[in-house]
């Protein structure tokens, strides 16, 4: 496990890739990338149990990134945590490079399931937490997911059967920025009383700072460790999309947006 101080400079590297990184290939999503940026890092430094030099260990925790376009920050994780060479961020988008706009399989170790259609990363979560289950391996499934994708029925349909099921070998995630991609969630599908939906759909439900590296530990290591038996996790973390760089904070525009150079020089120079 990394200290706090080691994973907010990754949290810093991870930024400073991700801009630098969508500018070059002239690729979106960084606003969508720059949310999540904590939560995969105490993630992969802190609680998961997985070994980068055998990605498909039959016991490895499984991470699922169901809002997939935000991949950049996932590829740059897994580098980070040794699951391939730094260098090779550099083909990020280049044919046969495995990193395209979205997470695919079998393309780049550490990658679980192709991702990116919205509201299929927790009904595959819940088939693997069942398969887990009934094979008596002890592992954990995590799920990471989008809070505009939750307006997707499949999602609460996934929902029934994890707690039907007693999934607590089961940790969902809702990166719950308040901004999908043509506008603010509560305007195009109201999610609130988010917490309260969750609960009335069998499930262990925690809310903490998305960007708050020690609440976040504390959290996803009690559901990991100590999880309710027969209930399934969800923590509902309050981020910010764009987080990190002043003028991309809370601002749609950075979902589709693609950095120019002097763009990205002032964000490198607020990540500095």
């Amino acid at each position: 496990m990394k200290s706090y101080r080691e994973i907010e400079t990754i949290c810093k590297q991870i930024r400073r890739n991700i801009v630098t990184m969508s500018c070059e290939k002239r690729t979106s999503h960084v606003g969508s990338a720059f949310s999540m940026v904590e939560i995969l890092a105490v993630l992969y430094f802190a609680v998961l149990r997985i070994d980068p030099t055998n990605p498909e260990a039959p016991d490895r925790d499984i991470f699922i990134l169901s809002k997939g376009h935000a991949c950049l920050a996932l590829y740059n994780v897994l580098a980070l945590a040794g699951f391939f060479p730094i260098e090779r961020l550099a083909t990020y988008c280049e044919f046969g490079s495995g990193m395209g706009g979205h997470p695919e399989r079998h393309l780049l170790p550490g990658v679980e399931v192709c991702s990116g259609a919205l509201g299929h990363g927790l009904s595959m979560a819940v088939g693997m937490a069942l398969a887990s289950k009934r094979d008596g391996i002890q592992n954990r499934v995590v799920v990471l997911m989008g809070d505009g994708e939750l307006e997707e029925g499949s999602i609460w349909e996934a929902s029934m059967a994890a707690s039907h099921y007693g999934l607590d070998n089961l940790i969902a995630i809702v990166d719950r920025n308040h901004l999908q991609a043509d506008s603010r969630t509560e305007e195009v599908m109201s999610l609130e009383p988010l917490d309260m939906k969750w609960r009335s759909f069998g499930w262990n439900v925690a809310l903490a700072d998305g960007h708050n590296m020690p609440q976040l530990s504390d959290v996803l290591r009690e559901m990991y460790n100590t999880p309710k038996p027969g209930v399934p996790n969800i923590l509902i973390a309050r981020t910010v999309k764009g987080k990190g760089v002043s003028f991309m904070e809370d601002n749609q525009a950075w979902h589709f947006n693609v950095p120019t150079p002097d763009e990205v020089s002032k964000a490198l120079e607020e990540l500095s």
